[in-house]
């Protein structure tokens, strides 16, 4: 279940994922992490509903997952809107 226990660790996890890191790990390494973190995210969501479907995992499990999967697409999505909009800004440029 969602509560504030762990609406609490995430947002540690999410603040930790966005801070400057010191160890020379590139914008392209943590968008590459972050890439396989959503595939690995999307996995689980079709074991999960699969393990649903055959009655061998609760649904209180899959709604927990299905939540996280939309805040996990919920973020692709607006960091693909800031990719697209700073695109636009670059070809709104004077030469």
């Amino acid at each position: 279940m969602l509560n504030n226990i762990a609406a609490a660790s995430n947002y540690t996890t999410a603040r930790a994922a966005v801070a400057p890191s010191g160890d020379g790990q590139g914008a392209m390494q943590r968008l590459g992490s972050a890439a396989e973190d959503f595939a690995r995210q999307m996995a689980q969501v079709d074991e999960v509903s699969t393990g649903a479907m055959t009655g061998q995992v609760p649904t209180h499990q899959l709604v927990q997952t299905l939540a996280e999967a939309e805040l996990a697409m919920d973020t692709v999505v607006a960091i693909r809107d800031r990719v697209v909009e700073a695109y636009q800004e670059i070809l709104r440029m004077p030469v």
